[in-house]
């Protein structure tokens, strides 16, 4: 099988991310999967939306200017569903205002808006059905402990609504990622959901979640410890390679070895990781170099073209 292009965000090189236009382009641009990220609202309903806040990618400070919390953050936990649907959602902007990627779509008011994860399924089961295919979901629980402290259930919310599209089951095409190592744990055992996990590294810097080692975790040690209950990991790009930024580490082949399926994050053609002259030299470095089975892109259209160009179909990923 061919590696596997994951929409990262939908295409968010193209469109405000997490919109129901970017889910819809990275469709039709040959996504095989799209990626949910899920938050809850006050009363509980999936939404998909990247953070836990929201002042990054909507106009909440202008709507609610008197609902931050202490420390100036706007928490989707603390708005319900009716409340979040009135919020217009735009380019990814940092603390100034000043759009994150300034080449991308400009920070203007679409009326566009958060989307639940059902209205998000019924957009691509319907392209599935009018285009004639199989895109399929990568979902995210984000931030699992902080839900739980305010008292709701990710997992079992973001199951729910699964279940109700009919989804929950091991032909569906989806696949589950989280940071949370116990979240994964519970899905294996205790849910013992029916779809493939994939265990997500990220970099210790980040204490997402808090306590988590991740460098223990790309041991030998720490992926025996994986196997046992995921699928696969989702490493950091530079994770994958050596001090110098190209010479692959051994990470993928030693996941591989314990039949662990490799799907990195993120490749963006307007921040490459270091030691990569450009977009295509960082796609064979990860494809043809290091060997991984799937990547999450912000271009999905020139990572298709990429793997359909340069990876034979016989090519077997483990």
């Amino acid at each position: 099988m061919k590696p596997i292009v994951i929409a990262h965000r939908g295409a968010s090189a193209y469109l405000p991310e997490h919109t129901l236009p970017c889910v819809a382009a990275a469709h039709t641009l040959g996504a095989d999967y799209i990626e949910q990220d899920i938050v809850l609202s006050r009363d509980g309903v999936p939404m998909v939306l990247h953070d836990i806040y929201l002042e990054s990618t909507t106009d909440v400070a202008r709507q609610f200017p008197d609902r931050a919390r202490d420390d100036g953050r706007f928490y989707a936990i603390d708005f319900d569903l009716a409340e979040l649907k009135t919020l217009a959602v735009h380019e990814r902007i940092d603390p100034l205002g000043n759009a994150v990627f300034d080449g991308r779509f400009p920070v203007v008011d679409l009326e566009l808006r958060i989307p639940t994860l059902s209205e998000e399924i019924i957009l691509i089961e319907g392209l599935n059905k009018s285009r004639g295919a199989r895109t399929g979901y990568y979902i995210e629980m984000k931030s699992p402990t902080f839900h739980a402290a305010a008292g709701l259930d990710i997992a079992a919310a973001t199951i729910k609504v699964l279940d109700a599209a009919h989804l929950h089951h091991e032909r569906a095409p989806i696949f589950f990622q989280c940071f949370d190592p116990q979240t994964l744990r519970h899905l294996k055992h205790k849910v013992k959901s029916p779809l493939p996990l994939i265990q997500l590294v990220g970099d210790n810097s980040w204490q997402e979640p808090p306590g988590v080692d991740f460098d223990f975790m790309r041991t030998d040690e720490g992926l025996d410890d994986v196997a046992s209950y995921a699928d696969g990991i989702g490493p950091w790009i530079p994770q994958l390679f050596e001090a110098d930024g190209t010479t692959p580490t051994n990470l993928v082949a030693a996941a591989h070895a314990r039949g662990l399926l490799v799907h990195a994050f993120t490749l963006r053609a307007d921040s490459l990781e270091a030691g990569f002259k450009d977009f295509e030299s960082l796609h064979q470095g990860i494809f043809l170099d290091a060997g991984i089975d799937g990547v999450f892109s912000d271009f999905p259209d020139i990572t298709r073209q990429f793997i359909d160009t340069h990876i034979n179909a016989d090519v077997t990923s483990s």
